[in-house]
């Protein structure tokens, strides 16, 4: 095909598929891309920064980083960095330079625009749960590698709930598809059910360029149109301490050449691959992110780029990671402060080490969910349906993120801070006086049925009505609206002539062979 593919009218579509949403089994909240009203916690003066950006500098200029990738070598050579085989030194002056090209806010579209999204400024914006091995869920009752179906499914999940904002890697990974094709398959599932900005795995030049080809078909654009801006996204993540590797490089350095948004999350547990100390895992991370922001800035200036943090604990008693913990909450904050001063986009993730969904992996959650609204995070991965430290996912536990998720979403609404006349309700306090109620006043009838978030799967009934009821639990609860979820799932619409073009690109990629393995 020619560099400027031809174009197909688009036909047919059902109109307000993003208002459809919120039927049967949901009465949801809308589509939006929720603001971020409050001021960010900051537990770090401003000597304290500066402590840790110092730190992070250092470790840079007289540490280095390990880049194993030839490529990028070269390119870090060319730009002047000190290379030592694999090691790579940068000086500030460089790194400073480099990340004040990158856009502090920018657009990612998706084939369906209206689900375009923006990473910066106050947006807070989440993801589905990724790439966990493994699945559990009430009916099973056990955890189970993860297979296309579940995957699939947690797809249908990501579409219908209009706080999921974005499609991070595979909901769970798809382990009944070879590697070498696995890519084209997941991908073409994600797009067909999905119209929400996509991920690409940054595992070498195959995955990549496919998936690329696959996004830039089914938004029904040109190469020219691809590349003006962000239409996907990819996350790396370092092998700390200080390492890069081969393919992960590989892919970020082929995405941001194309104009693709790029997002760095350090895998800092403080006391294995990081200090102990809050402070030194937080320096070394901010090292380990700027240096390969860095290094797309140099290849695209102007370069889409987000720096994410990772940064928790493990037990000390078992090497075992830790999510959601006091640390956890803590050094995602200084992470906010330091992107801040960078001026960088920020992403953290809504995490728990729980094993099942019950109270220690919701209080676990939404301690990492609130530490990502106390920071300024703009992209929330995995906010939806992680369990066991990332090796499980469960539709059970999405559906219980998805409620915290609204109850943040709703905490932002203007409505509940408006401080107009008839907000301060004097006339109305005036009119029940000392010794009435506001239950049938017209103020109250005119607002009540907005007045309150509306659960979907909290139950608010006393004990003796939720015993009556059958006296279920939420998880269980939850096990019945992804039931109902999926049996009314609509996929959004895709022009026959793209899934066609979809379906072509993918039978002539399997033939090649997809992406090499070794087996």
């Amino acid at each position: 095909m020619s560099k400027q593919a031809h174009k197909r009218r688009r036909e047919g579509g059902r109109a307000g598929n993003a208002s459809r949403r919120g039927s049967a089994s949901i009465e949801q909240m809308p589509w939006h891309l929720p603001i971020n009203s409050d001021a960010p916690t900051e537990p770090l003066n401003d000597d304290g920064i500066m402590a840790i950006h110092e730190g992070a500098m250092r470790i840079l200029e007289e540490i280095g980083v390990e880049f194993l990738n030839e490529k990028a070598l070269t390119i870090l050579k060319k730009a002047g960095c000190k290379i030592n085989e694999q090691n790579v030194r940068m000086d500030r002056h460089f790194v400073m330079e480099m990340i004040a090209k990158a856009p502090p806010t920018f657009d990612i579209t998706p084939r369906n625009v209206k689900r375009k999204i923006t990473v910066g400024g106050p947006y807070i914006l989440f993801g589905n749960v990724s790439s966990p091995p493994a699945y559990w869920d009430m009916e099973i009752n056990k955890k189970i590698p993860g297979s296309r179906e579940m995957f699939t499914n947690f797809c249908k999940l990501s579409q219908y709930f209009n706080c999921i904002h974005f499609l991070g890697g595979y909901p769970v990974e798809p382990v009944d598809l070879h590697p070498s094709t696995r890519h084209l398959d997941a991908v073409f599932d994600k797009l067909i059910l999905s119209d929400k900005v996509a991920h690409a795995y940054s595992l070498g030049k195959e995955r990549v360029e496919d998936v690329m080809e696959m996004v830039r078909i089914a938004g029904n654009l040109t190469h020219d149109e691809f590349e003006a801006s962000p239409k996907m996204f990819t996350n790396i993540n370092s092998t700390s301490p200080l390492k890069h590797d081969e393919p992960m490089l590989d892919g970020w350095m082929r995405l941001a050449e194309k104009n693709q948004a790029l997002i760095v999350t350090p895998f800092t547990l403080a006391g294995a691959m990081a200090p102990v100390t809050m402070a030194g895992a937080v320096a070394q991370s901010i090292a380990e992110a700027l240096c390969v922001v860095a290094l797309a800035q140099y290849i695209r200036p102007g370069a889409a780029c987000v720096i994410g943090t990772f940064t928790s604990n493990v037990d000390m008693k078992s090497g075992a990671p830790a999510f959601g913990t006091p640390e956890y909450m803590r050094a995602t904050q200084m992470t906010g402060q330091l992107a801040r001063y960078y001026g960088l986009p920020m992403r953290s993730s809504g995490v728990c080490a729980a094993n099942i969904p019950d109270g220690q992996s919701i209080w676990e959650t939404s301690n990492s969910l609130w530490a990502a609204v106390q920071s300024g995070t703009n992209l929330v991965y995995h906010a939806a349906g992680w369990l066991e430290g990332g090796l499980i996912a469960s539709p059970e536990k999405f559906i219980m993120d998805c409620e915290i998720i609204q109850q943040i979403q709703r905490y932002f609404d203007p409505m509940l801070t408006a401080t107009k006349t008839e907000d301060i309700a004097v006339d109305a306090i005036k009119e029940v006086g000392n010794d009435g109620h506001f239950f049938g006043i017209q103020h109250t009838q005119d607002r009540y049925s907005e007045a309150f978030y509306q659960p979907f799967l909290s139950d608010w009934r006393n004990f003796e009505a939720w015993e009556a009821a059958g006296g279920i639990w939420t998880a269980e609860r939850a096990h019945k609206k992804y039931k109902m979820i999926l049996n009314e799932f609509e996929a959004p619409h895709l022009d026959q002539g793209i899934k066609e073009e979809l379906e072509s690109f993918i039978a002539r990629r399997k033939f090649e062979g997809g992406a090499p393995t070794d087996y």
